[in-house]
């Protein structure tokens, strides 16, 4: 692992960037979109982090994928074909496509256009490159040992409660250095418990399961260039068309879980293998699903339960027991394992970055995109839109 370098290979990333990348690809690929980053605490930054983030976004383009890992993907990732890895090995991430800045009051502002089937693939890694540059420009250094020691024992408590969980943490990972000692400890440690990682990556280096389906944006693209009412629809049936029943379980609160069940058919909750809760009360949530799978004729127990809203493994404990017996259960655990770096009085970063619009070609005007979570800080987005969002999806 390179010393300074914040993101180590083209594959440091989560899946269901690459899956949602091959969809635009085959499905959209002349739909155009711009990602906006969004610090949800306001921090403030100076000039000289400005100059080291551009300088690790130039250091991005030097990333390449290898034969290595060529092979690895191909092998492993055989949901996406192999003509998308091709065209990946000529991919590189260009530098003039970032517009990053302070605004006047030193708030971090960063946005990116391009074809969509390229542009989701720069979230991740700037996303990373901010969480860990900025405990870098503080001085804030891990204790590595004490936060390994601590992760061991998150692990010994998830394998005595039967908490399976993945590791989604790329995106807000304390540093590049700790996530690897974390995914590592994973593999030696996790046992019963760790169903996999979401980093491509170490995927790879570990040996474990690269985990992921789709996120928000594949939602948003839609509603912008379809709308709203069938939005949530229109999304399943080209994840559908793509992917012929892997990757198939959905992110439900794009636009809310109401509005997400409403739409949903007998045939999509069939094909489907579960339901990924990202925002709202997992346990009203949850009976929802239930709910509306009874409706069909499902058994719930057929289906898989995702939780995903910055779960700690104790607050995952209180839902697995809610729901144990009734439905599948797991879990995709970001912030609480790859940024604890057992330190007092230290918060990690809250930071995203959504796709804020698209079109789709660039003979289409610009269509404002936004996220109306089942939590209301999650929301995001021109206040505009929610107002006919709203409206529409009768919220």
């Amino acid at each position: 692992m390179e010393k300074d370098r914040m993101v180590i290979s083209m594959l440091d990333t989560d899946l269901y960037k690459f899956s949602t990348s091959n969809a635009y690809f085959l499905l959209y690929p002349r739909a155009e979109g711009t990602f906006t980053f969004n610090d949800r605490a306001r921090e403030v930054y100076d000039s000289r982090f400005l100059e080291e983030f551009k300088a690790a976004i130039r250091d991005l383009s030097s990333l390449k994928l290898t034969d290595d890992e060529f092979c690895y993907v191909t092998s492993k990732i055989r949901y996406v074909g192999q003509n998308y890895w091709e065209w990946l090995k000529d991919f590189r991430f260009d530098p003039d496509k970032v517009e990053c800045c302070l605004d006047a009051e030193g708030h971090l502002q960063i946005q990116v256009t391009d074809k969509l089937y390229k542009v989701t693939l720069y979230e991740v890694p700037i996303l990373a490159i901010v969480s860990e540059l900025r405990n870098r420009s503080r001085g804030i250094r891990p204790d590595m040992d004490k936060a390994i020691a601590r992760l061991e024992e998150k692990l010994v408590y998830a394998n005595a409660n039967d908490l399976v969980f993945s590791e989604f943490g790329t995106r807000r990972r304390f540093s590049v250095a700790l996530h690897d000692r974390i995914v590592a400890t994973l593999k030696e440690k996790g046992g019963k418990a760790c169903a996999g990682t979401s980093n491509v990556y170490f995927a790879m280096k570990y040996g474990l399961t690269p985990v992921g389906t789709f996120p928000h944006e594949w939602m948003m693209f839609h509603s912008g260039v379809f709308g709203y009412k069938r939005a949530n629809y229109l999304g399943l049936e080209d994840w559908i068309k793509v992917y012929d029943g892997a990757l198939g379980t959905a992110l439900i609160d794009t636009f809310t879980t109401a509005s997400f069940l409403r739409t949903l058919t007998m045939k999509q909750a069939k094909l489907l293998d579960g339901f990924r809760q990202d925002s709202g009360d997992e346990k009203v949530v949850g009976d929802m699903i239930i709910a509306r799978l009874k409706e069909f004729g499902i058994d719930p127990k057929s289906k898989i339960l995702v939780f995903s809203n910055a779960l700690t493994f104790e607050k995952y404990k209180s839902v697995a027991d809610y729901f144990r017996g009734r439905i599948k259960i797991s879990a995709g655990i970001g912030t609480h394992i790859t940024n604890d770096p057992c330190i007092e009085g230290y918060k990690a970063a809250n930071i995203v970055m959504k796709l804020s619009r698209c079109r789709m070609s660039e003979k289409d005007p610009w269509e404002k995109v936004i996220k109306i979570s089942d939590d209301l800080g999650k929301h995001m987005g021109d206040d505009k839109e929610f107002d006919i969002a709203t409206y529409e999806l009768h919220l």
